[in-house]
């Protein structure tokens, strides 16, 4: 048999076509870009704000953290008198509000929810350091608007207090103070905290710092909340007093 040659006469590809749209950007949208803010300098001026005091203390046997009740629109308007802005994120942590509330209170929600699956997933809590570094991360790449939160809490190095910024950074501190009334907190502090404060000792420290802020500073009033943290836990509980605290 003669073997006989066959061929297909298959259709040419197609030219690749260069006419490509000049607006085209295949890069578009880069990893971790974030949306752009369309808030312009008059709605910066109408965002609820917490105005704010708030305080952090370390010492031997734990942290107290302290804030002021008040929000406002702008320092100007008082919006509601009853605001906690300590929050516990972690079993021996907690986070101060103070900026924007909607930004704070999603900052805490997102914290909370990270410490918590850390939890799940390694059967063990994080330390503090390790919370204050996932802190500044999110907050350096995160959409919370105009945040200035403290962290405090205690591991097995003891008491900790970390003062954050809207741009990630984090400092941590023996004592720390946020918000619009924070020099006149900061002159309490610096002539009444000593590095040996017992727990109740630092919360009438605190107490007074917020005290002395809500005395002059239009954006803080109307009370203080105290959070005791030990390594047994947090406790939070609010005074429309200062008398019964100082």
């Amino acid at each position: 048999m003669r073997n006989e040659e066959f061929s297909i006469d298959a259709p040419e590809p197609p030219e690749p076509s260069l006419d490509l749209d000049p607006e085209f950007d295949p890069y578009e949208p880069e990893v971790g870009e974030l949306p752009e803010n369309d808030l312009n300098e008059a709605d910066l001026d109408n965002v609820n704000k917490t105005g704010t005091t708030t305080i952090g203390i370390t010492t031997p046997d734990g942290v107290v953290m302290a804030t002021d009740m008040r929000a406002s629109l702008g320092g100007r308007f008082v919006s509601n008198k009853d605001v906690q802005k300590v929050e516990q994120v972690h079993p021996t942590a907690a986070l101060t509000m103070a900026g924007s509330v909607g930004g704070a209170q999603s900052f805490i929600e997102t914290i909370r929810a990270e410490a918590n699956l850390y939890e799940a997933r390694r059967g063990e809590d994080m330390s503090m350091g390790a919370l204050s570094t996932l802190c500044g991360n999110f907050l350096r790449g995160g959409p919370f608007f105009l945040v200035s939160p403290i962290l405090g809490g205690v591991d097995s190095e003891g008491g900790h207090v970390y003062s954050l910024d809207p741009a990630g950074g984090v400092m941590r501190d023996d004592y720390t103070v946020t918000g619009s009334g924070m020099q006149l907190a900061y002159g309490v502090l610096e002539g009444q905290y000593t590095d040996d404060l017992s727990i109740e000792e630092a919360r009438t420290v605190a107490a007074r710092g917020i005290k002395s802020a809500v005395e002059r500073d239009t954006g803080s009033g109307n009370g203080v909340y105290l959070a005791e943290i030990t390594e047994e836990g947090v406790d939070i509980e609010g005074h429309k007093k200062f008398d019964e605290l100082l």
